[in-house]
């Protein structure tokens, strides 16, 4: 293909137009799908919590575009409480086929329903797992009596303009696969705290794993004034210490005991009252017993806390156990951490 015509060829379509094409079928690919999801789909899922519950695993095969999406699907399967493998069918054939076990679950992946490879895998693989799982396009295909149970993902089109290239197929059966692996996350009971043990990298890693301790302000960079602490005082205060709020705390148990906080927004109403203003208090003006966090609680959880509110605050104060104020979680320390 000459260079020019390409460019002439791009100029003259209208690009957007095809790719909100390419969308709306492979949408209504999943629409279709989801209505044509049968009690296969439970026994399947059935099949494999049973080997799962056993100890056992999920191996995932297919080849081509199939294979990428199999690949795909095991690494999900895996990181939501799912143990699986992907099996490459043409290394099976030579060897690696030693990683199945009796009581595994064999699940493939295939849009003709009659894939060369796993045409010639299946005999030995039936005989050697608990279950053949096949997430197919065609359910008439050859594969379909080497297999216990089989998922339609057929589509009547692929979204590919010559009808040709994996599109449409290769998203049903993904999708189909995350439906697979979310119902059996569910089943098994597999939490956010299990999630978080899984991927303790990168920005995923750090919104599961952070707590507010990690990121609060600590003691000796916040503002803890007593409530007969003049206004003067509080305002001097939030400027030195560059916060948008103040603690107001009673030390005379030995404690810092967390009476009320005082924001800026709390300031602009008392100056409202004009000349009363330098002869008010903290505790005039403070609001009393407010939302607080304990130092271990998730650092995600505290930001739900900080957005969900009546009046939102750009930060939390963070109380112990022993109803002592040790610090604040400012809603810029969320920031910074990449969790807002």
């Amino acid at each position: 293909m000459e260079g020019s015509k390409s460019q002439e060829n791009l100029e003259s379509q209208d690009v957007l137009v095809e790719g909100r094409r390419i969308l709306r079928m492979e949408a209504d690919a999943l629409r279709a799908g989801a209505e044509q999801l049968d009690k296969n789909f439970c026994k399947a899922t059935l099949a494999c919590i049973d080997a799962l519950q056993s100890g056992y695993k999920v191996v995932v095969s297919g080849i081509g575009k199939s294979g990428i999406v199999a690949q795909k699907v095991a690494s999900t399967l895996t990181s939501t409480g799912s143990m699986a493998i992907f099996l490459h069918p043409t290394e099976a054939l030579h060897g690696d086929l030693g990683v199945l076990r009796k009581q595994d679950v064999f699940l493939y992946f295939s849009n003709s329903g009659s894939t060369e490879e796993l045409l010639r895998l299946l005999p030995t693989v039936r005989g050697n797992c608990s279950s053949v799982i096949g997430i197919v396009g065609n359910r008439s295909g050859v594969l379909s009596k080497h297999s216990d149970i089989q998922i339609s993902a057929n589509i009547p089109k692929e979204a590919c303009p010559n009808n040709l290239a994996p599109t449409s197929s290769s998203t049903l059966q993904m999708a189909i696969g995350d439906a697979l692996a979310m119902a059996l996350s569910t089943a098994l009971g597999f939490s956010a705290d299990h999630y978080a043990k899984f991927h303790p990298g990168g920005a995923l890693g750090k919104k599961l794993h952070s707590s507010v301790s990690d990121l609060m302000q600590t003691r000796d960079k916040i503002a803890l004034l007593k409530p007969d602490t003049k206004l003067e005082l509080v305002v001097i205060a939030m400027t030195d210490y560059r916060q948008s709020g103040v603690c107001i705390v009673d030390d005379s148990g030995g404690v810092s005991k967390l009476l009320g906080v005082i924001t800026e927004r709390d300031i602009r109403l008392a100056l409202l009252k004009q000349e009363q203003f330098f002869e008010l208090t903290a505790a005039d003006i403070m609001t009393k017993d407010p939302i607080t966090v304990d130092p271990r609680t998730r650092a995600s959880d505290a930001l739900e806390l900080i957005e969900n509110r009546e009046h939102q605050l750009s930060f939390l104060p963070v109380v112990d156990e022993g109803g002592a104020c040790i610090g604040v979680l400012r809603i810029h320390d969320l920031v910074l951490a990449g969790l807002a």
